[in-house]
């Protein structure tokens, strides 16, 4: 057997013995959650609205003081 062979059946093993565990994760590697199920903190949230609500003034002022034309 070639050294090359070898190795691609090594990691082959490795390949296959991996995807038998995958999904047994045990119970203590779970990450608890906070528990209240949104993705994105308050902090965040606030600066998202802030920007969308900011840009949104600052268009209008624009277009305003514009004529209405573009």
């Amino acid at each position: 057997m070639t050294t090359s062979r070898r190795l691609a059946d090594r990691k082959t093993a490795k390949f296959q013995k991996n995807i038998t565990r995958r999904g047994s994760v045990p119970e203590t590697a779970v990450k608890k959650g906070k528990g209240n199920g949104y993705a994105a903190g308050p902090v965040v949230l606030g600066f998202f609205v802030f920007v969308v609500i900011g840009s949104s003034l600052f268009q209008i002022i624009r277009t305003a003081t514009s004529g209405g034309m573009a």
